[in-house]
């Protein structure tokens, strides 16, 4: 009864902290924030512009755009609290936006975090997060998250295996009856997809794009595999030679080129953590294939790309940029359940 009583004061809050995007979840209604994880402040100064309300979505509008007066900050990379200061006033500018605590009440917050995390970035998070308003502090492995979130079986005798690709990391999990068998955290993700845009963009057509658009041409035409009908979209940027704008079109296949490296790792990734398992898991994959999950699950043709690689099935995950964040929500609310599987600031 108190616990009931107790959530409808402060309800819980399940946190994916994440280098592009920050989303927040509460148990029993699925996410209810996701932003940008970006702050605007005032060049050489911490003052964070619009009255401190410079932050999210309206501070991603300025990536790329602001003059030298006015910086675009992202507080979180590679899946890590780079700026301690700005990630404080980050969270707590979206636990306001929440507006569901009570005076006297601070919610428990669950926040999921790269596997390969050290106790130093790991004890930044508790920091960052108690100073912006939450009480007790709990953090989850993001792989961890992702599984629940995709609803895999993790309790079952039977080897289950996750991709979530990131930002900023990608994390890379099988589990087994309840435990994690083996894992891999590489910072190889959705932000050097964007980087490997820029240099190809520059290396072929002498053009100068900046990492926004990269993205958006990522989402317009970027495939992981061959496409029935491939697509073509035309790219703005600044003449390296002649220093004026121009524009080119581009194809799918060179889009698909650029990507190639960097998918390259990931599926690596994949590859070594599926051969630190025992034969008899690595049997069960044949059945219970791969789950994607994550924004760069979104890319085209990426599971086409993985059971070609793999030779395993490959599922991508009902909603993939959520996938972590429900999957919190789901640890939150049966805490009692979970609380071995996490840690606090006591360890």
């Amino acid at each position: 009864m108190f616990h009931r009583f107790r959530q409808w004061l402060s309800p819980d809050l399940a946190v994916d902290l994440g280098t592009a995007n920050t989303v927040i979840a509460i148990p029993g209604e699925g996410v209810i924030l996701d932003e940008p994880s970006v702050v605007a402040v005032q060049a050489g100064t911490r003052k964070i512009l619009g009255r401190g309300a410079a932050i999210g979505k309206l501070a991603r509008q300025m990536l790329g755009r602001t003059p030298e007066s006015i910086s675009a900050a992202q507080p979180v990379r590679d899946g890590v609290i780079t700026d301690f200061e700005l990630c404080e006033a980050m969270l707590r500018y979206f636990f306001d936006k929440i507006d569901r605590r009570s005076p006297g009440f601070r919610p428990r917050v669950v926040i999921a975090v790269p596997g390969g995390i050290t106790p130093v970035e790991r004890r930044a998070v508790f920091n960052s997060a108690e100073r912006a308003g939450a009480g007790k502090v709990y953090t989850i492995e993001a792989a961890k998250a992702a599984a629940i979130g995709a609803g895999l079986p993790l309790a079952e005798p039977l080897a289950s295996l996750v991709c979530e690709i990131g930002a900023g990391t990608t994390e890379i999990a099988i589990f087994s009856l309840g435990e994690l068998v083996a894992w891999q955290s590489i910072r190889t993700a959705g932000d050097a997809c964007d980087t490997a845009i820029v240099d190809f963009v520059r290396q072929k057509y002498s053009l100068r794009i900046g990492a926004a658009t990269a993205c958006q041409i990522k989402h317009a035409i970027g495939s992981g595999y061959l496409l029935r009908q491939e697509l073509t979209s035309e790219v703005r940027g600044l003449d390296i030679i002649s220093g004026i704008p121009r524009k080119v079109m581009m194809t799918s296949e060179e889009i698909r080129e650029a990507l190639r490296p960097p998918l390259r790792t990931i599926v690596g990734g994949v590859k070594q953590v599926i051969e630190q398992c025992a034969p008899e898991l690595v049997a069960d994959l044949a059945e219970t294939g791969l789950m994607l999950a994550g924004g760069g699950a979104l890319l085209r043709g990426l599971a086409d790309l993985f059971e070609e690689q793999l030779g395993i099935p490959t599922r991508i995950a009902p909603n993939p940029q959520h996938t972590v964040a429900l999957g919190v929500a789901i640890c939150a609310e049966h805490l009692s359940q979970w609380r071995n599987s996490l840690q606090t600031i006591d360890g």
